[in-house]
């Protein structure tokens, strides 16, 4: 098989490590203008990975928005409410994507056990968490940097 037929006919499956939580039945629409409280609930299996999460830091979650309509090219240029004219889907942040893959970079108000509550949520409640990330603001903040400061 060559190397364009592989990619063609590649899937990618993932598995949520959690769920967002949050008795809100409408969030903002993008963290960088949320101030709301929810909680991010792991699963056991994972709740080890946590262990140098502090309170007060912010994280970057990746999700999948699970409401998401089916995708189609009509998709590819759209109008966010907030502007007149239509972006390209690759230069905006609406949940209609070609993979319903969403970011945001919540802070860490407390956590305890497997729960992470965050401040800035702008998910709703059920939503699945694919990943957690430490957000990275330069390459000195980042653990795995050699010149890092503990």
């Amino acid at each position: 098989m060559k190397e364009d037929e592989e990619e063609q006919d590649m899937h990618i499956t993932m598995e949520p490590i959690g769920f967002v939580h949050t008795d809100l039945k409408e969030v903002p629409r993008h963290w960088s203008v949320s101030d709301v409280i929810g909680k991010l609930v792991i699963d056991e299996k994972y709740i080890k990975g946590l262990k140098d999460i502090k309170s007060g830091q912010r994280i970057v979650v990746i999700f999948c928005f699970h409401k998401n309509q089916n995708f189609t090219p009509q998709f590819l240029s759209q109008r966010p409410s907030h502007r007149k004219e239509e972006l390209g889907v690759f230069s905006i942040c609406s949940p209609k994507r070609p993979n319903p893959i969403g970011m945001s970079v919540l802070e860490v108000v407390r956590i305890n056990a497997g729960v992470i509550d965050v401040k800035g949520l702008d998910m709703l409640d059920g939503t699945p968490i694919l990943d957690i990330k430490p957000f990275i603001e330069d390459k000195h903040s980042c653990q795995s940097y050699k010149g890092q400061k503990s």
